[in-house]
């Protein structure tokens, strides 16, 4: 099975997956995953506090998978070695932890009859920078321009077709409906339009993001904001 959840901001709200919060996950096994939509926050500092929840986390019965946020330690990530996994890279940061990269198609099989492809672009722009400088934020949390056009060309071969989508931020035509929920709205980026693009060109059944910190399905159902929310995909 493969289940989704948002934000989890390091130690400040993983215990969302321990077995009080998330009882599912006692009956899983490493074959089953938790995507975490950005901000996982547990490669950060890299103290002792966070390796005791990474290894908590590796001794949980799942995988647990994540794509990266804005509030990450980019430099820190970007250090781990990468892999190809499932038909795309990731990097391994211990032996059940895998940060999905930014523009990779994955295939993930998620019972014993069916596979899905997933496509990943983790990243955004911070609204809160300006407060964040030195050993608390890093360029590296918007894309590259070789990251854009890996994404592209990864959609390319999968003939713009996958069957979810999951980044931290959202494009740029959500932005409108989302910000009725935020006291500071987000503005429209480059990673907004560049996702805008993706969301008018690809053949998807659904968008994760993260980012916004409420839980809402809209867009008639093709899109879905989470945060606390943990839900299942299995069919």
């Amino acid at each position: 099975m493969l289940y989704i959840t948002g934000d989890t901001h390091g130690i400040l709200s993983i215990n969302r997956l321990n077995s009080r919060n998330f009882p599912e996950g006692q009956h899983l096994t490493k074959n089953d995953y938790v995507l975490i939509t950005g901000d996982f926050g547990l490669v950060f500092l890299n103290n002792h506090v966070e390796k005791c929840w990474r290894k908590w986390l590796d001794d949980s019965p799942w995988t647990t998978l994540f794509i990266d946020g804005n509030h990450e330690n980019h430099g820190l990530l970007d250090s781990y070695p990468i892999t190809d996994w499932r038909g795309g890279k990731i990097h391994v940061i211990s032996d059940s932890i895998f940060h999905l990269m930014r523009g990779q198609v994955y295939t993930l099989a998620i019972n014993d009859f069916k596979a899905i492809k997933i496509f990943t672009f983790g990243g955004a722009d911070s609204d809160d920078k300006q407060w964040r400088t030195g050993a608390s934020w890093w360029s590296r949390e918007m894309p590259s321009k070789a990251e854009y056009e890996e994404g592209i060309g990864n959609l390319e071969r999968h003939n713009w077709e996958v069957d979810y989508v999951f980044s931290h931020t959202v494009p740029t035509s959500c932005l409108s409906i989302l910000n009725d929920y935020r006291i500071i709205p987000r503005l429209p980026n480059r990673l907004t339009h560049f996702l805008q693009m993706i969301y008018n060109k690809t053949t998807f059944t659904k968008w994760y993001h993260g980012h916004m910190h409420v839980d809402l399905d809209y867009k008639m159902g093709k899109v879905r904001a989470i945060y606390e929310d943990i839900v299942v995909i299995d069919n």
